[in-house]
């Protein structure tokens, strides 16, 4: 098995997605279905506090896409974890809105993201009038298969703060550079494969310009994400 570890300084559209009790129920991204193991959080397998962490199972058009494991106290992901099989050639970004995920909030309710007032995680608003900080994807919609993965990607239980000079120059520089290293060299049986692992660790000690303690992502956060790409 390679690993590959990278470490840098860091109107609404349905999207079916479900909110799971474990790692085991959203199968198929992890090398043998084993997850990472992080001290306080996630060990053996096991959620050490499912109040506070939620496992999402990202799903579009009836086709899970990638798995999120979600901090609801910090509102921004803990990890997000997807199998690379290739990366849509050509074409722009697409123009998706971000959505997000209302069972988090109510686990009443459907499995659709949309727009929602809520306590537990990251809002548009929470970056709309914010100078410094936008969405960065854990997930990035460039190492996304299809135009459909590719819209998948856009939900901000994907998203971590980072300063935009960084989202679009460095960041946006790494996956490019991760997304050529996995095309070259993690080939199984003549087919791409690899299964990826990208993180970001939040920053108690740094609060943005305007935010307010009870509010989002972009209250608690550090500019440090991980890559750990597998390939067996």
């Amino acid at each position: 098995m390679l690993l590959f570890l990278l470490l840098v300084f860091l109107p609404t559209v349905p999207i079916e997605t479900e909110v799971v009790k474990t790692l085991a129920d959203c199968p198929g991204f992890f090398v043998n279905d084993t997850p990472p193991e992080i001290p306080n959080i996630l060990v053996g397998g096991n959620i050490s506090n499912k109040t506070r962490y939620k496992v999402i199972c990202q799903t579009f058009e009836d086709i899970k896409r990638f798995l999120t494991l979600y901090d609801t106290e910090n509102k921004i992901p803990v990890f997000s974890a997807y199998r690379f099989t290739g990366a849509e050639e050509g074409g722009k970004r697409p123009g998706s809105p971000w959505k997000i995920e209302p069972q988090l909030d109510s686990n009443k309710d459907d499995k659709n993201m949309r727009e929602l007032e809520n306590n537990y995680q990251a809002l548009d608003s929470d970056y709309m009038n914010n100078l410094i900080y936008t969405r960065g994807h854990l997930y990035p919609s460039c190492h996304a298969p299809d135009r459909e993965a590719q819209r998948s990607t856009f939900t901000l239980t994907n998203a971590v703060p980072q300063v935009e000079s960084f989202n679009s120059g460095s960041w946006a520089r790494m996956e490019r550079q991760t997304k050529g290293f996995m095309e070259k060299e993690c080939i199984n049986d003549s087919r791409t494969e690899a299964f990826v692992v990208t993180g970001a660790e939040p920053d108690n000690t740094n609060n943005c310009h305007g935010a307010t303690n009870d509010r989002p992502s972009t209250n608690n956060h550090k500019d440090d994400s991980t890559y750990h790409v597998y390939h067996h």
